[in-house]
């Protein structure tokens, strides 16, 4: 199994990446895990203190579950991966079966930034996006999918979002094999991708 982690800051088109490698491999062959899906349980917690949690700190994440999916994916193992649900703060009871894929691609804003995990991935991406370019981003994405207004996510941006940024997510740069500016004209990055991963499969 080829492990890919894909970082960068938020709304800086990770997902973007994903999908241009995706389509370049059969559906059987790759499978998706977002660290989204793997933000603490805060049943114990209202929905008001839910709704303070710094989500963009590395101590909202669950890794220690994240690194044993990954490693019972690797040892051909089929697990049941968390759904989150950005409304309520909160996983659901519900989960995801994920089955082994010859590649698994690890997507988030931390992934590089807790060592076990990186240590488990073959390649290692970041995604770069201006920060300008990241706000509006988000801004259209939390209005549109997540219920948000405009000051709730620019207060976000201005008191978490951009310090946890400049903390946490930019300095984890320096742990990627490759870095690639988010430019969907970019297909020079995504083709080298492509031959790397075909090598490693094949």
């Amino acid at each position: 199994m080829l492990i890919i982690g894909i970082a960068g800051g938020t709304g800086s088109g990770k997902t973007t990446v994903v999908h241009q490698i995706m389509n370049q491999l059969p559906d059987a062959e790759v499978g998706v895990i977002s660290q989204d899906s793997y933000y603490k349980k805060t049943t114990n917690l209202s929905y008001d203190e839910r709704a303070l949690i710094n989500f963009d700190h590395p101590r909202a994440i669950d890794f220690d579950l994240l690194v044993s999916h990954l490693q019972e994916l690797k040892a051909g193992k089929t697990i049941h991966q968390p759904i989150y649900s950005f409304i309520t703060h909160n996983r659901t009871e519900d989960s995801i079966s994920t089955h082994p894929r010859k590649v698994m691609i690890v997507e988030g804003i931390l992934i590089l930034a807790h060592p076990e995990l990186r240590d488990l991935f073959d390649i290692k991406i970041f995604v770069h996006a201006d920060a300008d370019e990241r706000l509006i981003r988000r801004l259209k994405r939390d209005i549109a999918e997540r219920g948000r207004d405009m000051d709730e996510v620019l207060n976000r941006y201005q008191q978490t979002l951009k310090p946890m940024h400049e903390q946490f997510i930019e300095p984890t740069k320096a742990f990627a094999d490759v870095i690639i500016p988010n430019n969907k004209y970019n297909t020079v990055a995504i083709d080298m991708l492509r031959t790397v991963i075909n090598q490693k499969i094949l």
